[in-house]
């Protein structure tokens, strides 16, 4: 209970045009159609949720298509996606994965001076094909310090977590780019801002991040020229139950949680958004859902008559099997895929299976 009042404060508190909720994952599985497409298995473990056609080949079309999904509006048959997080035993050097009870929390966000709110001409749906990422796996420092303002600067503060406390007079306390040291007791929220801000022209990207950009103050501000067209801005909230592991560690010894991508830093989270919302539904809500006089104004997404809401426990029920086979769950003695502990400062380096080091 404290750790979802904890929630709602954080959500109030963000002015969030609406909050999407995903439940429990649709997949959780090594495949990932934005930075390897078609590669059956790609290089690390992701959790996703949304439209049931997600696939390693699968596009705007065949989304689309989709059965059912994991979030709670129907019109959004969009894929999210993020690598998992695993408990690393001290005394075992076994493997763990962490469980995520509250799911995704997905925030769709008003922001910036292209938004009507604030003068601007309004904001765009993401149009048909669009797919962009945020973070960078690879990352195990940042070298730029906060408040630089350059969109390299922007990418790493996009990078955040928040450590949920109540046996201490600082009861949530927050940063950005590597973990916390300490237990969370009412769990340890990864969080993940995605650029706002987009060219006009271009859907996709060699590297996914270049017809995007941020917003000068990340959660505020202007777009920069080179991309004159405001987007809703996402924010993605996963808040993982590392208390379970209590006791069974240290903080002296280090925090001994990792990513999927064996990632011991923190540096390296990063999350992927692929576009499948009926583009026209998810423009006439822009246009007509941040309403003051009803609750579409506070974020709740129920309130906007445009969308067809999906209960919590329809979504559940929207699972896909696995197409790799291979473990995810459980007591694991090596993660999937073949990425070994890289602690940096350097960026690390991502391998396939066929390039496993020995």
């Amino acid at each position: 209970m404290l750790s979802f009042l904890s929630l709602i404060l954080i959500a109030s508190s963000a002015n969030a045009w609406f909050r999407l909720p995903c439940t429990l994952p649709l997949v959780q599985e090594r495949l990932d159609p934005i930075e390897q497409p078609g590669v059956n298995p790609s290089q690390h473990v992701h959790t996703v949720h949304g439209g049931s056609n997600f696939a390693a080949s699968s596009t705007y079309q065949t989304m689309r298509q989709s059965k059912c999904t994991s979030c709670q509006v129907g019109q959004d048959l969009s894929n999210y996606w993020f690598p998992k997080l695993y408990f690393r035993d001290p005394q075992t050097g076994l493997f763990e994965s962490v469980a995520n009870g509250a799911g995704l929390l997905i925030y769709y966000q008003n922001r910036g001076s292209m938004d009507v709110a604030n003068g601007g001409p309004g904001l765009k749906a993401f149009p048909e094909g669009f797919r962009m990422i945020t973070g960078d796996p690879t990352k195990r420092s940042f070298p730029f310090p906060p408040g630089l303002g350059t969109q390299a600067e922007l990418a790493e503060s996009a990078i955040a977590w928040l450590c949920l406390r109540y046996t201490t007079s600082n009861p949530d306390y927050g940063g950005t780019g590597g973990f916390p040291t300490t237990d969370c007791e009412a769990g340890f929220q990864s969080r993940l801002h995605f650029p706002a801000c987009w060219d006009g022209v271009n859907v996709d990207s060699t590297d996914h991040k270049s017809h995007v950009a941020y917003l000068s103050q990340l959660d505020n501000g202007d777009c920069p020229s080179t991309h004159p067209v405001g987007l809703m801005k996402l924010f993605y909230e996963i808040t993982w139950n590392i208390h379970d592991f209590v006791g069974r560690w240290n903080e002296s010894d280090g925090w001994p949680f990792v990513y999927l991508t064996l990632d011991p830093t923190g540096y390296g989270w990063h999350g992927d958004f692929q576009n499948g919302w009926d583009v026209d539904a998810l423009q006439e809500a822009i246009d007509n859902c941040n309403n003051p006089d009803n609750d579409t104004i506070n974020g709740v997404f129920t309130a906007c008559s445009v969308f067809d809401i999906i209960s919590a426990d329809t979504a559940n029920e929207c699972r896909i099997a696995s197409v790799v086979n291979e473990d995810t769950e459980g007591t694991l003695a090596k993660l999937p895929g073949c990425n070994p502990l890289q602690y940096g400062p350097g960026d690390a380096t991502m391998y396939t299976d066929a390039e496993c080091p020995s």
